[in-house]
């Protein structure tokens, strides 16, 4: 591995795992991972939980080594479980298409995981090829095929122990993965969505309920304040769903082992910052402990570490040498680059306009009316100064996405950027980073919620904002903003299928305003980088953000002298 990428991975470790602990601390009760594993579990059963791995391969080296320090402190079973987004990430498994991922929870012994919205990145058909190789179970309870209504994996799974505790596990995705997925790479699906969330869940649950003696929900919904306008997260679940008596949770990245108000949510962050444990007393056939370990001083097993290191090797080879050198750190990090404007959205959306002029093809506006719109949550981690591999940028860009141009007029353009900004200051995913636009969003008016979003006949999980109230475009590229002129919009294929929040967008490309390049977006950075700023990301030119983004804040409106 080359020592750029390493350097990456830890600190997109790090600051992840601080975002998620100060997101956290809101929601659920942080403990930290100080205990070890004692001498003695005889009579008891350990789950070992993992979520939100997103392409760290070591980690799964010591999910199978703790299995075995439990197993030799006891235990009678030690089951491995997942709560999802494990395809995508790092070139280590965006390069396979996922693929390289089920290789290593193979490899590592896991026996059940439920699918995360970053699962479905590839296509629904790449996924279910991906499956066949699995050798632990699959489940899902509220994704069916669009055209019949039949489940794509069952709903739930039962293990017996060999301590004799039946043990049941019931998978949830989020159905946020609606929006959160390119649109036409699942358009074999759907959702249960809103109130049909819970029904499918509870459905779920009660067919196996008689037949266990504790059910774990195997959730991939999170605690985040995006969730909560739907009642997405894994705590209104539990509001509205009876008969689960343990959660193990992913998508938000957060740190934790309960919700303030008690509820039994545990959560390990993302990468393998730490790994979940729930301790089962066999005779009462109860909870009996619940905690988080710290996984950075974790043994690794030696047949998996070699495995990663297998799979590591081959993608360093291609994608591991050095073209560019950056004098400043590139901030790309959760929740950052999805509540405000940061240098790192400012540099990819630049090559993205810069890609698309220069290819040509815009043929409907002049350079001045041409701009540039990607979602924070498209841009994965931070990257430090130093050289850049495309291994790097891969990591920033993991999806494949690729430079689209669509026509809108600025009054969509409007709706673009008032939707996606509807709950900030709290992040979200479609937050706009942008080239050309200068704007500003008052945080103190609260967004004017309209219908929900419709997309290819199915409802989104967001609203259309039912009058633009919260966000005002000041200039184009340093001309009077027109509400009624048409603007071309460079932005990636996601935004343009509808994803995130852009229904509009979709609108518009599917009456055939736009093309899509078929350049793919990292690539596309990459020959910004090395010819238009000369292999050399300068402080001068990127040291901060360019200031085309204007929030105005609760504290800032309050402390506001009266006119």
């Amino acid at each position: 591995m080359s020592k750029k990428l390493i350097s990456v991975l830890l600190v997109l470790m790090l600051v992840f795992t601080m975002s998620a602990t100060a997101l956290a601390n809101e929601y659920s009760n942080l403990v930290p991972a100080v205990k070890t594993v004692p001498n003695d579990y005889t009579g008891k059963i350990i789950i070992l939980h993992s979520n939100d791995v997103h392409g760290a391969l070591t980690g799964y080296a010591s999910m199978t080594a703790l299995k075995n320090e439990f197993l030799a402190a006891g235990a009678s079973d030690v089951l491995l479980v997942d709560a999802g987004d494990f395809s995508q990430g790092t070139p280590y498994v965006s390069m396979s298409k996922g693929e390289a991922a089920i290789d290593m929870m193979n490899a590592a012994g896991y026996d059940v995981v439920t699918l995360g919205n970053h699962e479905f990145d590839f296509g629904y058909a790449q996924l279910m090829e991906n499956l066949k190789k699995a050798e632990f179970s699959t489940i899902c309870c509220n994704v069916y095929l669009a055209e019949t209504g039949e489940p794509i994996l069952p709903a739930s799974t039962v293990i017996d122990t060999q301590a004799g505790v039946k043990l049941g596990f019931v998978g949830v995705e989020t159905p946020e993965t609606a929006t959160k997925v390119n649109p036409g790479l699942i358009t074999e699906i759907d959702f249960a969505k809103f109130e049909q969330l819970y029904e499918a869940t509870q459905t779920a649950v009660d067919e196996i309920r008689d037949d266990c003696d504790l059910v774990i929900g195997l959730t991939h919904l999170g605690m985040e304040p995006e969730g909560a306008l739907n009642g997405y997260r894994s705590a209104d679940l539990l509001d509205h769903v009876t008969g689960i008596d343990f959660v193990v949770d992913g998508h938000a990245h957060y740190v934790m082992t309960s919700t303030l108000d008690g509820k039994p949510i545990q959560s390990t962050g993302t990468r393998f910052a730490y790994i979940g444990v729930v301790v089962i007393d066999a005779e009462s056939k109860t909870v009996e402990d619940h905690f988080l370990l710290d996984a950075s001083n974790l043994p690794k097993d030696e047949e998996v570490a070699a495995k990663a290191e297998e799979i590591m090797s081959s993608v360093d080879e291609v994608y591991g040498s050095p073209f560019a050198i950056s004098e400043v750190t590139l901030v790309g990090d959760k929740p950052n680059v999805r509540t405000h404007e940061t240098n790192l959205g400012d540099l990819v959306t630049d090559a993205m306009v810069w890609m698309a002029v220069k290819e040509g093809g815009i043929d409907q506006v002049e350079r001045s009316h041409v701009v540039g719109i990607t979602n924070g949550g498209g841009i994965r981690v931070t990257l430090e100064p130093g050289e850049i591999s495309m291994s790097d940028v891969n990591t920033v860009m993991p999806f494949g996405n690729t430079v689209t141009v669509i026509y809108v007029t600025g009054a969509e353009l409007l709706e673009a950027l008032e939707a996606s900004t509807f709950c900030t200051p709290e992040t979200i995913g479609g937050y706009p980073q942008t080239s050309g636009i200068e704007w500003t969003l008052d945080t103190t008016v609260e967004y004017d919620k309209g219908d929900v979003y419709t997309l290819n006949g199915k409802e989104s999980s967001y609203f259309a904002p039912a009058s633009i109230r919260r966000v005002t475009i000041t200039a184009i590229n340093g001309e009077p903003f027109d509400p009624e002129a048409t603007y071309a919009v460079v932005t990636n294929n996601f935004l343009a299928a509808g994803g995130d929040t852009y229904n509009v967008f979709n609108r518009a490309f599917v009456e055939g305003s736009g093309f899509d390049t078929s350049i793919p977006l990292d690539e596309a950075v990459m020959e910004y980088v090395t010819t238009e700023l000369e292999g050399v990301i300068s402080a001068d030119r990127y040291g901060e953000p360019n200031g085309s983004q204007t929030q105005i804040l609760a504290e800032e409106a309050e402390e506001a002298p009266a006119a």
